[in-house]
């Protein structure tokens, strides 16, 4: 399972890091530092989707890869109860243990999505109010603690960097994302709630998230290999934004 796989790397490793708080049924939502500890910080988050866990592996590879220049905290397993449904007997489970949709529970036009609704299921659930789980009030209040100058949001799937919410959003990172993925950079329409759109909504910074792997491809991807290009796009996007 995922969840024994990062917390396995977790415990050996020998950077700086934390436990940023806990799921609905207890698991650890693990952070690990890479790069520079002074100067300015980002965060980079990973398998906020139950199905989309595989997006943890690459927090791992991008942790390995290290850094050119700058520093930040990856987080790879935000939702580690929906990943252990995912893996389990539901595969296409989205949300968390709750049956809330992570991304669509955060204080960003809450409830507006064209997709969003309360009924409990696989996804889209907004939940009962904004930051009503248990992980994403853990997100927000270490991103709060952080203060990082950026935020990016590893998903999948479809090939497409989405940097732009309510008017508001930095193309420049995009054109960085895109040059070290490949990917287009798009504006996306009725969606909200995410933890990119609370970022840039309510914190007023850059923020970013980038749809992994090819739209053809089936949830979940469970073969690395998939996501291959986005491998560098972490360490490419810091040298050249931060």
């Amino acid at each position: 399972m995922i969840f024994e796989e990062v917390k396995k790397f977790y415990q050996s490793y020998d950077g700086k890091k934390c436990v940023i708080g806990y799921s609905f049924h207890g698991k650890e939502i693990f952070a690990m530092h890479v790069g520079s500890l002074t100067g300015r910080q980002f965060i980079s988050t990973y398998a906020i989707h139950g199905r989309e866990w595989i997006t943890a592996r690459l927090a791992l590879k991008h942790i390995k890869l290290g850094l050119k220049s700058g520093g930040g905290w990856i987080i790879p397993l935000v939702n580690p109860d929906g990943a252990q449904y995912s893996q389990g007997s539901h595969p296409l489970w989205k949300a968390n243990a709750r049956g809330v949709d992570l991304n669509c529970n955060f204080d960003a036009n809450w409830g507006t999505g064209r997709l969003n609704t309360r009924l409990r299921g696989s996804e889209n659930c907004i939940g009962d109010f904004p930051f009503s789980e248990v992980e994403t009030i853990a997100l927000r209040e270490f991103t709060k603690k952080i203060r990082p100058y950026v935020t990016l949001s590893f998903h999948t799937k479809g090939e497409e960097i989405y940097w732009e919410f309510d008017g508001k959003g930095d193309i420049r990172g995009a054109e960085i994302l895109k040059q070290a993925t490949g990917y287009e950079p798009k504006k996306i329409y009725g969606s909200s709630g995410g933890y990119k759109d609370w970022c840039i909504k309510k914190l007023c910074i850059p923020a970013y998230t980038i749809e992994c792997g090819a739209d053809s491809l089936e949830h979940p991807i469970t073969d690395l290999k998939y996501l291959k290009k986005c491998f560098k796009a972490l360490r490419i996007f810091t040298d050249k934004y931060g």
